[in-house]
């Protein structure tokens, strides 16, 4: 058996490379198409013209429903990892709220574009990056909790290294970018597509959108370390059915007959302990 045949694992694999391909392949049209200049735009911008407005948007969307899935059998998995222990239980759940936000986020960015709502955009993309590295932290303080007996120190240190290049990312990007837009007075940045070097701006413009890119590639990249651990869980849903027909009423003398099945309708089963 493949690697990616084992439990869950395909699914942070295919969270990670979809959700780059939305952003390499809308960077790509909007270059060829000379929408944005080519040397480092912001991820927003390659995503504000038809048609690679479009494809951005269906992409995110798929990615915030695969994010929300992979933040689910995470949440399952500690959660049967770790019965007895409530604190666990409390950082666990809270992991998964901002999870499900983080990937609300995503949607607003997907579908109100920079150019057109900015403060909608600026919404989703604070829900985004900013919950999405209190998520990261959360799962972080939870790998450290769960050390040495279900997770090895190795997992704790390599998230906690994510965490801090999200934040030392989005700490770079705010700071250029309120530098950019007070040498920028009177001008509507946001729908500002094209940049020459040497104008006024420039420079803290440049390094926003690197701190940007950095920001995004770490915030995926994170999930890359849940591949081990979902080698390790499997997710069953189970058909529960309460009638042996569909009628409002019984008809044609069919008896009612409810079939018992198990008491939760979705399941997930860690397979295994994680390797410490």
């Amino acid at each position: 058996m493949l690697w990616f045949q084992q439990g869950l694992s395909a699914l942070p694999v295919v969270l990670v490379l979809w959700t780059s391909a939305a952003f390499i392949l809308s960077y790509i049209t909007a270059v060829l198409l000379q929408h944005v200049d080519p040397l480092v735009p912001y991820i927003s911008d390659t995503g504000t013209v038809v048609p690679e407005r479009c494809v951005f948007g269906l992409m995110l969307n798929i990615s915030s429903f695969l994010g929300v899935a992979t933040m689910y059998v995470r949440y399952k998995q500690v959660e049967e990892l770790n019965r007895n222990e409530v604190r666990v239980h409390k950082w666990n759940k809270a992991g998964l709220a901002l999870g499900i936000i983080s990937s609300f986020g995503m949607c607003i960015v997907a579908n109100f574009q920079k150019t057109s709502v900015i403060s909608m955009h600026w919404v989703g993309a604070v829900l985004t990056f900013g919950i999405g590295t209190i998520y990261i932290l959360c799962q972080t303080v939870l790998s450290y909790m769960m050390q040495p007996h279900i997770n090895g120190k190795e997992t704790f240190w390599i998230r906690l290294l994510v965490g801090v290049w999200c934040g030392v990312s989005i700490v770079c990007m705010f700071v250029s970018s309120v530098i950019m837009y007070s040498s920028l007075p009177g001008i509507d940045v946001a729908k500002k597509l094209h940049w020459t070097p040497g104008e006024t701006g420039y420079t803290p413009h440049i390094v926003s959108t690197i701190s940007e890119w950095s920001l995004a590639f770490a915030f995926v990249s994170f999930f890359l370390t849940y591949i081990r651990d979902f080698q390790k869980i499997k997710l069953r849903a189970e058909a529960i059915l309460q009638s042996s027909h569909l009628h409002d009423t019984t008809h044609y003398n069919v008896n009612v007959h409810v079939h018992r099945g198990e008491r939760s309708p979705l399941l997930a089963r860690a397979c295994d302990h994680a390797d410490s």
